[in-house]
């Protein structure tokens, strides 16, 4: 019974995550798994990727409907994500456990703070004045296939869709406005998740109940953020998404400190 609770919560706010930026269900469900429920990394990593797809593809059909999406652009870089998301599946194999445990809580704690500090908006205006990225503009193609590979090895062995990583290539490389772009990156996060699924339950099998738990859970969290993002504007999308991570930060740090 516990441990259904903690599934849907995780799957929920994995879901509000996803929707509201494009941030991959691993930045919650990876974590939560191996810290409260004590699942094996490998295992954690292949529900968690499981119920990316979920939640990926809720919000990817909100942002849709909104037109926020525009994958002609991108389908390079997808095609490569994909590969390298399953090659990081088989790859993940090795990762031990308290790898993933250790330090999430601080780490969500830290994103959480500077998206309320900063509107996304704001950040990748700040990112893109201090960083000369010319030499991937001038070579979209090439860029394309190097990110794409890179992002779906990390996103494979860790677990991660990769949203935020795609959202930084979608709009400083292939020149995207910000609602787009996540609304892009959730498309391809569902494919991308999917592939490294698979390469996970290749291994370990498909742990059924929990994929249905979380991924539900998600859907309902995915398609009320979503909703919410594509309606309001950037400051407070950064300020609702910093509460969430906070939030949610706290939760995993009492957990530490009570043992």
């Amino acid at each position: 019974m516990i441990s259904a609770v903690f599934l849907i919560i995780a799957g929920f706010f994995a879901g509000i995550v996803t929707g509201l930026v494009g941030a991959s269900a691993a930045v919650i469900v990876t974590p939560m798994l191996v810290a409260f429920l004590d699942y094996p990394a490998f295992t954690a990593i292949g529900i968690s990727l499981a119920t990316d797809v979920f939640a990926s593809s809720t919000s990817a059909l909100n942002y849709y409907r909104y037109k926020h999406i525009d994958l002609k652009n991108g389908i390079i870089l997808t095609v490569m994500a994909v590969f390298g998301a399953f090659l990081g599946s088989i790859l993940s194999s090795h990762m031990p456990d308290s790898l993933l445990g250790r330090g999430a809580g601080i780490a969500i704690l830290i994103m959480g703070v500077n998206f309320i500090r900063k509107p996304i908006n704001e950040r990748l205006k700040e990112f893109r004045e201090h960083h000369d990225l010319h030499v991937f503009k001038r070579n979209k193609t090439l860029s394309s296939i190097f990110f794409g590979l890179l992002i779906g090895v990390i996103c494979g062995f860790i677990g991660a869709g990769g949203g935020i990583m795609i959202l930084i290539i979608l709009t400083f490389i292939l020149g995207y406005e910000v609602k787009t772009a996540i609304g892009t990156s959730v498309l391809i996060m569902t494919f991308i998740a999917l592939s490294g699924a698979i390469g996970h339950f290749i291994h370990t099998g498909t742990p059924l109940p929990e994929i249905l738990i979380t991924g539900t859970a998600s859907i309902i969290g995915a398609a009320t953020a979503s909703k919410f993002a594509n309606k309001t504007t950037d400051e407070k999308l950064s300020k609702t998404i910093g509460i969430t991570f906070i939030a949610l930060a706290i939760i995993m740090m009492m957990k530490k400190f009570m043992g």
